[in-house]
């Protein structure tokens, strides 16, 4: 039997009239509250219905003794000190009383219509991917997101016409939109920038806020690394931005993720790492929270350091160029054993890095690293030295970091094969038609 709902609820708590439930779905007077420019009136009292309704029974079991938790959100300050703030985990407690929700007769009659709305299954269809049923879709991404948003903005379930309003233009902005906007956040370890850097088109690094992802997701602290926003090298993130069209799938963020990890730890030897995991949002909503790839998502070996200005071109070349390391299988390899060689103690350093210098260099790659890498004779026949030490199996630092700048140098000369062509040309005493992209990072 249905519990008797009414259209008007006071912000303290819950009152009833004689007005059904059912009637409140249905639109009873067609009455529409707020400014709300309703773009599909078909679906308003619908909604509001579900989201009406479900706010009684969740209240009612609060009422009867279960338990709302709450997450302890700190906000770390670098000057001063932490704020706290506590954070009603609605979201979790809405999720755990799914199948409750969806067995209401309410919850039936709003996924019928939505069933109708063309709409509204393609954006069920971009939040739910394509495992779920389209019912299961509809309910999850429409229904109980807009329900999860209506509770966040009330901060529990003591109703809220104007909180209810918000939420609902949100998910109609979306749900008849002809784009989808997702952002991507994974944090940052092992570096900084005092200001944001643009390393690509719809890439960037730029300091972290406290309370960003806490707003989404209360219990987000657990998920970030130690001491994450209290430490300079630990108070970054990597942001991507994508405008998709309508049904078109995201961008694979943790690979986009793992090639600027890649790029800014060849470009300033910085102990880089991002995550462990990524936060992602779609049309400003929840989307998922999915692990960043393992060689990204693990610290090496060594010291932070910062993106200025002098290295900030570098990571974006860089980061442009390994875009392009797929099609050519010797920069591939020669890239992989280079990044594991970072977390890899001696013998088997040595051996990750002749193996990734000759498969950029080819077998003659001691004398073409020290033409790319050395300008006058004497640091030529220094860095000679150090590379045939390290071809038989003891390197020293400098072996070690030519090793980096020469993957650093390959990548941005954009064309391996023309690059070894000059090499050998100058290894000949022909002299070089252009010059050789050797940059001493």
């Amino acid at each position: 039997m249905e519990v008797a709902v009414t259209t008007e609820f006071a912000h303290a708590g819950l009152s009833s009239t004689s007005t059904s439930a059912a009637e409140e779905r249905r639109g009873g007077s067609g009455r529409v509250s707020g400014d709300v420019a309703v773009r599909a009136p078909h679906l308003y009292p619908l909604l509001r219905g579900f989201v009406l309704g479900s706010f009684v029974v969740l209240g009612r079991e609060l009422e009867e003794g279960a338990q709302l938790p709450f997450a302890f959100e700190e906000h770390v300050e670098r000057r001063g000190p932490s704020l706290y703030e506590l954070r009603p985990l609605v979201r979790a407690f809405i999720e755990e009383r799914e199948p409750l929700l969806r067995a209401r007769e309410d919850a039936r009659l709003a996924v019928e219509e939505l069933g109708r709305e063309p709409a509204a299954a393609i954006f069920a269809r971009a939040h739910a991917g394509t495992r779920a049923s389209e019912e299961e879709a509809l309910f999850r991404t429409v229904l109980l997101g807009l329900l999860i948003s209506t509770a966040e903005a009330c901060g529990g379930f003591d109703w809220d016409d104007d909180a209810f309003e918000r939420a609902y233009a949100a998910l109609e902005h979306s749900l008849f939109g002809e784009r989808r906007r997702y952002v991507a956040i994974a944090p940052l370890t092992g570096i900084s920038s005092t200001k944001q850097v643009d390393l690509a088109p719809a890439l960037i690094m730029r300091p972290f806020v406290a309370g960003e992802l806490a707003t989404h997701w209360p219990e987000s602290r657990g998920l970030l690394p130690r001491d994450f926003g209290r430490e300079l090298d630990r108070s970054s993130v990597l942001e991507l931005r994508s405008e998709l069209d309508a049904g078109a799938a995201p961008p694979d963020a943790a690979a986009e993720f793992a090639d600027a990890v890649s790029a800014l730890r060849l470009s300033t030897m910085a102990a880089v790492a991002a995550g462990p995991v990524m936060f992602e949002t779609l049309d400003g909503r929840p989307f998922g929270i999915q692990p960043v790839l393992p060689i990204a998502a693990t610290q090496p070996p060594g010291e932070p350091s910062r993106l200025d200005a002098f290295r900030t071109p570098i990571a974006v070349d860089v980061l442009a160029a390994l875009g392009d390391a797929d099609g050519d299988p010797g920069l591939a390899d020669a890239l992989d054993r280079w990044e594991l060689s970072l977390f890899q103690s001696e013998p088997f350093r040595s051996e990750q890095l002749r193996a990734a210098l000759c498969s950029l260099l080819g077998d003659t790659w001691p004398m073409r690293c020290c033409i790319l890498l050395a300008e006058d004779p004497t640091a030529r026949e220094e860095l000679y030295g150090e590379l045939t030490a390290l071809a038989a199996g003891d390197p020293g630092n400098g072996a070690v970091d030519a090793a980096r700048r020469a993957v650093v140098a390959v990548l941005r000369s954009r064309d391996r094969d023309r690059l070894a062509h000059e090499l050998d040309r100058e290894l000949l005493g022909l002299g070089r038609q252009r010059e050789p992209h050797a940059i001493a990072v």
